[in-house]
């Protein structure tokens, strides 16, 4: 027996129907290209993760934490290292609490090495022998990896130099007079 002719609203149903399978179609493979190139270009040390977000990316209803978005971006991009030092920088009072980040800023980090400015010798004094304690802070917060030395210095002196030209001299006295 001949199907029965079809009405234009079932007919409409089934085209919508046929074009969202393959525009979801097109979507997924779309998504795994990317995925794959993704995964080309990133480190093998986040090749396992990044195969748990292209896994994770086909499904587009759900929302996304923005931390974890942000995170993956600067996964992807690879800067997750420089993300964790300008945080050390950033949020130094959440780091080291507001007693000691009031009385000292940090002044530069390169290459693992952490350098302090206090706002007295004394202050100098008490950070270095706070050094075990503030390491273990930001070791916490950021990781163990990105400062592997503390430096801490007192106040900058007053500069006795003022415009270009220098005369060589002795330099400032304890009198004038």
């Amino acid at each position: 027996m001949a199907d029965a002719p079809r009405p234009g609203a079932q007919l409409a149903r089934e085209a919508l129907e046929k074009a969202r399978r393959a525009a979801a179609a097109r979507r997924l493979e779309a998504e795994r290209s990317s995925a794959a190139r993704r995964r080309a270009d990133t480190k093998a040390a986040n090749l396992a993760d990044a195969r748990t977000r292209a896994a994770n990316a086909t499904d587009r209803d759900h929302p996304v934490a923005f931390r974890a978005a942000i995170d993956d971006l600067l996964a992807d991009r690879g800067w997750t290292d420089a993300a964790k030092v300008a945080r050390v920088t950033a949020d130094w009072p959440g780091i080291v609490g507001p007693e000691i980040a009031g009385h000292c800023e940090p002044v530069s980090l390169r290459g693992g090495v952490l350098t302090l400015e206090a706002e007295s010798t004394a202050w100098a004094t008490q950070i270095r022998l706070l050094t075990r304690q503030v390491m273990g802070r930001i070791a916490e917060s950021v990781g163990g990896d990105v400062v592997t030395k503390l430096i801490v210095r007192g106040p900058a002196g007053p500069t006795w130099r003022h415009g270009r030209l220098r005369v060589p001299g002795p330099g400032p006295r304890d009198t004038y007079g």
